[in-house]
Order: structure tokens, then C-alpha cells, then sequence
């Protein structure tokens, strides 16, 4: 029911999911009324998907505890509940950030081991994909969640980017072992004495590099990290256009190179990467972009099909288990 552009988003995304798999069942979660009229028209009549109504809705300006305390019949809420008593496999919303990492932890509770959840995406990468954690969970982190990041990082990118042994990076100012504040060089020392593929220390210019599978962080540098890449994406493609717009002959360059720049926009939309795992709880959940179109938050739904398939959780339980036992 939330998200930028509204529940027609979902449902649309729903009829694409509900062709691409033949043996999965959709719950919408929210506004009967609102959401039946939605199928009818979008979907049909489809016995594997059901309506589940919910009475409230959590704004997306809402503060996290109003949501938690106040709207205990919210969309977001029942969702959650539907994974916590086994009706449903995973979540995936796009609504309210805050309130959905409150609400799930809330309700679903941690894996024994984690501290608190880290939010995980994937972004694009020389020769593939990077996944980068903590993306804006926590602002602060200790050595010892930095490594239950790593080793919740690691599950991931196995799991949904079927990376064998991937390899892992401490965000730093620097690559020298030396460099860098006291915890990041203790979670460091944790990494180095594990069976993780621990490569080292990274810096912000070796994100897209290609030269690990998985970049550890704090969900404050995390999250600038984050936000500084999308807009440099961004000042990327107005510079592009900007300069092939100058005269009548960057325009034939502009014609030419056609087929070539549709290639750059595609490996480089956002909406293929879309789909964030809050990763340590006990259950899956996944966090769609609040302005996420229809083939974006299908992408989203994708990540969950993937992440219950292979058992996200129990297989971070695990590894973390044999890691600190």
C-alpha cells in the first residue's frame, strides 16, 4: 500500500511474477477494496494469489516507533506476521524503510549470534555484481557486528549472485593494514583469522572494481557510499546526453552509437539491482526502492524467491556458528 507510486506497482508486479513461476503463491497484503479492484482489472482470476486485508498503512515520513506502536494492523505489520507464523515464505515492501526494519527485528526477532540486522543490496560492478553492507540499518557498528555483516554478506552472495568462496572487503580510508580507525582493524584481524575469503582493506574507488564480491561497513558510510554512487550515475548520463546534444554532428555520434548507449543503460539501471535483504533476521525480508516501477519491485520478488529457496537464514545461522564456535 505504500511506496512512491502506489499498490497498482505491485499488482503489476504480481501478474509478472505469477507468469514467470508456475509453482508460487502471492499474498497482497493491504486494502481489500483497493487491491480487489486492482486484480480484477490487472490480474484476473488467479488462484495463487489471495488478498490479505490490512486496515492501516504506514506513511512513508512516518517515525519508525509511531508505526511500531500505533498501527499494529498496518500492511507492513500484517505482512511480517504472515513470515513469522510460516503463511508466508518472505515479505518484500516498498514502504518506509525504518519502519520496516523496526517492525520486522520486532516481530521476527534476530538469528542467535547477530546483534542487529544489516541491510545488503547489490550493486553493478566490473565483470558482474558487488554486494555492500550495512546499506543504512545501523549508523554505527563494532568489530564484532562488522564480521557478522561479512559472514551474512558472504551467504548472500552465494546465494543470489552464486559467487563460489566470495571475496570479502573492509571499507577504509586506505588498503595499508595500518590505516583506519581501531574497530575497523579489529574486525579486520577477526576476518583474517576466519575461513571467510577475506581480501582486506578496500578503498571507495575499488567499490565497482570488481576486485571483491563483498564490501563490509557501517550503515552510515554504507549509506553516503550508496547515494554518492547513484548520483555519480546520474551526473554521468546528464553529462553524456548534455555533450551529444552540443551540434548537429554529436547528434549523428549520438544516432550512431544508439545500440551501444542502450546497452550502457540497461547494465546500469538501477531496477535490475533492486531489492534490498534485511539480513539477520529470523526470516526473510526484502526492501524494494520506494519509487520502484512494476519491473523493478518484480525484481525485489525475485531476490525472495531466490533467498527461500535456498534458505537464507539458516544457512547464516551456520556459518556464523562454525565461525565463533
Amino acid at each position: 500500500m505504500s511506496g512512491d507510486l502506489g499498490p497498482e506497482v505491485v499488482v503489476h508486479a504480481a501478474a509478472a511474477t505469477l507468469a514467470k513461476y508456475r509453482n508460487l503463491e502471492l499474498i497482497l497484503v493491504g486494502d481489500r477494496d483497493v487491491l480487489q479492484k486492482l486484480v480484477d482489472g490487472i490480474v484476473g482470476d488467479d488462484p495463487r494469489l489471495r488478498i490479505e486485508h490490512a486496515s492501516e498503512v504506514v506513511a512513508m515520513s512516518e517515525p519508525p516507533a509511531d508505526a511500531l506502536r500505533k498501527k499494529k494492523d498496518s500492511s507492513m505489520r500484517v505482512a511480517i506476521n504472515l513470515v513469522k507464523d510460516g503463511t508466508a515464505a518472505a515479505c518484500v515492501s516498498a514502504g518506509n524503510t525504518g519502519a520496516l526494519m523496526a517492525t520486522a527485528k520486532f516481530v521476527l526477532k534476530m538469528l542467535p549470534g547477530i546483534d542487529r540486522p544489516a541491510i545488503i543490496g547489490e550493486l553493478p560492478a566490473k565483470g558482474g555484481s558487488v554486494h555492500m553492507l550495512d546499506l543504512g540499518a545501523s549508523t554505527q557498528a563494532t568489530a564484532d557486528q562488522l564480521f557478522q555483516y561479512a559472514v551474512m554478506g558472504s551467504i548472500v552472495a552465494t546465494d543470489v549472485a552464486g559467487v563460489d568462496q566470495p571475496r570479502i572487503g573492509l571499507l577504509n580510508v586506505g588498503a595499508e593494514d595500518i590505516k583506519g580507525h581501531e574497530t575497523v582493524r579489529e574486525a579486520a584481524a577477526m576476518l583474517a583469522d576466519s575461513t571467510l575469503n577475506y581480501v582486506g582493506f578496500i578503498e571507495g574507488s575499488d567499490l565497482t572494481s570488481g576486485k571483491v564480491d563483498v564490501v563490509v561497513t557501517d550503515g552510515f558510510t554504507g549509506n553516503v557510499a550508496l547515494k554518492t554512487m547513484e548520483g555519480t550515475v546520474v551526473l554521468g548520463k546528464h553529462y553524456l546526453a548534455r555533450a551529444f546534444k552540443r551540434n548537429w554532428f554529436t547528434k549523428l555520434q549520438a544516432f550512431l552509437a544508439g545500440s551501444v548507449l542502450r546497452q550502457l543503460s540497461a547494465e546500469l539501471d538501477s531496477r535490475n539491482y533492486n531489492g534490498a535483504t534485511l539480513a539477520g533476521l529470523n526470516g526473510i525480508v526484502i526492501k524494494s526502492h520506494g519509487s520502484a516501477d512494476a519491473y523493478a519491485f518484480q525484481h525485489a520478488i525475485d531476490t525472495a524467491v531466490v533467498e527461500v529457496r535456498n534458505q537464507l537464514p539458516q544457512q547464516i545461522g551456520t556459518l556464523l556458528q562454525k565461525e565463533t564456535a
